[in-house]
Formats: structure tokens, sequence, C-alpha cells
């Protein structure tokens, strides 16, 4: 499916219609059971609950609505770009999977402060580490995202016409009018409200705090290492790429970036990067587990072996009795 992007003819991408669903497949089959084990842990298991706590389940929370778009997506990218579930659904599940992927970084900006300040100066958390301080800031940040994304879904459709066959394409090959009128506005504020800020902070800030929290030989100094060097890590991987190449797009879309085969280059780049922001929900888990205590999920496991071993010793005693 071939598209335009200003004057330039952006090539048909024929991988894309077996990568993204490879990609795809391969985050829900890894990431939907680790991100529903974590909800559950962080939300039932651990007691009392903790500002972490409510940020990671928070976390989850959010990859797994990104992951509940992917069945769509999967379909779009097999079907060859051609969205056929209607504007509404293209609207939703659009909105649903960009919003919650910066929900996901500053989560794990809230954590990484979290941490630091548990760590660095726990005086000052000690008077702050009631869970009522996190769900707040939790409760805020999904307010401002579900706010612009019904103004975003109220502003008209997202499903365009891709080609003359009449197939659909969603949230992509926007035309210009449509940039000049939402989208530019949208993409910037993103970027400096879902990406660069949060960026500078895990980036910067906390390399610089882990070095000083290293030096603090204590076991929660050490797991507050763990948890920014683990978040560094998906950071760089997953996320800074997508952040880059995104601002990219922002300019070639302003026509700022007018040359024809750097566009070609970042309509590529741009198919990369969101396979490995999708990525992250395979990975947040490792976050989870590696970075708490493994008590609780020990309890888990514990009771899914009891619960095996019950039910085939139930299945012993009906053979024995008949």
């Amino acid at each position: 499916m071939n598209g335009t992007v200003g004057n330039c003819s952006v090539p048909s991408a024929e991988y894309q219609y077996y990568f993204f669903p490879v990609v795809y497949i391969l985050a829900l089959v890894v990431g939907l059971p680790g991100n529903l084990a974590a909800l559950y842990v962080f939300t039932f298991r651990i007691t009392p609950r903790t500002a972490f706590s409510v940020y990671i389940s928070n976390l989850a929370l959010a990859d797994i609505a990104i992951l509940c778009t992917l069945p769509f997506k999967i379909h779009y990218h097999l079907n060859r770009n051609n969205w056929v579930f209607g504007d509404v659904t293209c609207r939703i599940t659009g909105i649903l999977f960009f919003a919650n992927i910066y929900m996901s970084i500053c989560f794990m900006t809230c954590i990484c402060v979290d941490r630091y300040m548990a760590t660095v100066h726990p005086h000052t958390y000690l008077r702050l580490r009631s869970s009522w301080c996190s769900l707040v800031v939790c409760v805020v940040l999904w307010c401002v995202v579900v706010m612009a994304m019904l103004v975003f879904v109220l502003m008209g459709p997202l499903e365009t016409n891709a080609d003359k066959s009449g197939s659909h394409s969603c949230f992509e090959n926007f035309a210009k009018s449509e940039w000049n009128k939402r989208l530019a506005v949208y993409s910037v504020l993103s970027l400096i409200f879902g990406s660069l800020l949060p960026s500078v902070i895990i980036l910067v800030c906390y390399p610089l705090a882990a070095r000083r929290i290293s030096m603090i030989r204590t076991k929660t100094a050490q797991k507050a290492v763990r948890v920014i060097y683990i978040i560094l890590a998906i950071t760089l991987l997953c996320f800074l790429p997508n952040h880059v190449v995104y601002l990219l797009h922002l300019l070639r879309r302003i026509d700022i970036i007018q040359s024809c085969s750097a566009a070609n280059a970042i309509h590529n780049a741009r198919r990369v990067t969101m396979a490995l922001v999708i990525l992250n929900t395979c990975l947040d888990p490792v976050l989870y587990y590696a970075t708490t205590s493994h008590c609780k999920w020990k309890q888990v496991k514990m009771t899914k072996r009891l619960w095996g071993r019950v039910r085939r010793r139930r299945g012993v005693y009906t053979i024995a009795v008949s």
C-alpha cells in the first residue's frame, strides 16, 4: 500500500504485513500473562499498599490497555493495512495504543522518583510514603490522558481512504490539513510532556541518583539501584528510539525536513521503533519480578502447585472409587 507524505511518495513496505503481527503476537503471548500476574500481585497480594506497588499496578494496567488493542492491529496488518472495524473503533484503539505508551513511561518515571526519594531522602519519604499520594498522582495522570483522548476522538474521523482500491488506513497516511488542524499540536505536547520530560528525568537524573544510591550498603538501596538500571535499559531500548524517530517524523510532516529520501528512511524507521516500543510490555514483567520481594510471587506459585496436587489427588481418588 503506497502513500504520500507532502510531495514525496512513500514506497510500499511489504515486510510490515508480517513483521508487526509477529511482534504483536509475541507481546500478547509474553506480555499479557506477565502484566496480568503483576496487576494481581501488586493490587491484591502486596500489603500494606505502598507508593511503589501503586505505580507498578498502574504501569501493568497501562500495558494491558495497550495489549488489548493488538488483536485489532494484527488483523489490520494481516489484511494488508486495510481497516475493516469502522472509524469509531479506529479512534478508540488508536488513541488507547499511543496514549498508554506515554502513560507507561510516565509511570516508570514515577517509580524512579519513588525509589530515589525512599533511599536518598528517607525522612521526607516517610512523611509522603502513604499510598494516597501516589494514588492522587496516578488519578491525575489518567484523568489528563482520558480528557485528551476524549477531545481527540470528538474532533473527527481518524480512518482515511488509503488508495483507489477502497482500502482504509487507521492512524496513518494523514493528510496535511489533518496535521495542521490537530495532529501537530498533539504531537508537540506529547513529545514535550510524554517523552522529553520523562526521558530527561530517567536518562539524566537517575544515573546520577543510582551512583549515589549505590554507595549506600542496604538492601533497600541495592533494590532501588536495580529498579533504576532496569528502567534505564527499557527506556534506552524501547522508548528512546521511538521518541527520536517520532520527532523526525513530526519535523517531516511540518516540512522542516523536506528530503524525500529522508522521508522514506523515517517512514521505515517508524515501523521498527513502533515494534520496539511494544516490546516494553514484555520487559516490564522482568522489572516487576526482579525488583521486588519474591515472597508474594512464591506464594502465588505455591498456591498453584497446591491446587494442582489437590486436583491430581481428587483424580486418583475418583479412579480408585470407580
